[in-house]
């Protein structure tokens, strides 16, 4: 009792009224420590972390959730995404945020945050206080420590998931030889796609976010071409 769940909440760059939410999972132990003034106190540098306000420039309104109150130390998020307790956490912020807005509130992770974003659009739907959609970016596809998403129970997502990845991905958990294990598992779905990028800049370790697992270098074409299609359904 008394676990709060904060997030930071950015309004739109635009004039035009928002048609979608979007909650962003940074990957990692997913810990951004923000303060009270809204900054990220961990993880900046993060695909979607430093790409939040290019979604809020494509229309979209941005909530970058932290770990809850009783995960502000290591290892956060870490043994915790494929929870109940996550599940609820993530949910009631959908909650408040529907109510605030009456938008359609989809998920976005990358990288360990994808373990966030399928995890619980497998448990809830909708109408149960889900998600309406997911983007799944720079996917865990395999993983020794735990459950990647392919073995996770997909049948189960009924709304619209939009899979990105980059090609050159050079990280251990995430290459692109294994995407079919992922998309093979979500071809069920009516609303359904998957992006495939090239090129950009790959700098230092190969599952960090300055890689090509980062989509480094090519961010705006990247999050332009997600906002859209996420627009679109």
């Amino acid at each position: 009792m008394g676990v709060t769940q904060r997030f930071l909440l950015i309004q739109p760059q635009s004039n035009a009224t928002p048609k979608a939410a979007v909650i962003l999972f940074a990957g990692g132990d997913g810990g951004v420590r923000l303060s009270p003034e809204g900054a990220l106190g961990a993880l900046r540098g993060n695909f979607l972390m430093r790409s939040r306000d290019a979604f809020a420039a494509h229309g979209l309104l941005v909530a970058v959730i932290d770990a809850p109150s009783d995960r502000q130390a290591p290892p956060f998020l870490g043994g915790f995404r494929q929870t109940a307790q996550h599940v609820t956490d993530v949910k009631a912020v959908i909650a408040w945020l529907r109510q605030e807005t009456e938008l359609p509130v989809w998920l976005i992770g990358t990288s360990r945050g994808t373990q966030s974003a399928a995890y619980i659009a497998t448990q809830a739907a909708p109408a149960d206080g889900g998600p309406n959609g997911v983007v799944l970016t720079a996917s865990i596809l395999r993983d020794p420590k735990g459950r990647p998403l392919p073995d996770m129970a997909l049948e189960r997502i009924g709304v619209p998931v939009l899979v990105v990845h980059h090609r050159q991905d050079g990280c251990h958990a995430c290459l692109f030889a294994d995407l079919p294990r992922l998309t093979g598992k979500l071809g069920h779905l009516k609303r359904g796609a998957t992006m495939v990028f090239d090129g950009g800049v790959s700098v230092g370790d190969p599952c960090q976010a300055r890689a090509h697992h980062g989509f480094n270098g090519i961010e705006d074409e990247v999050i332009g071409k997600i906002a859209a299609w996420v627009l679109a359904q």
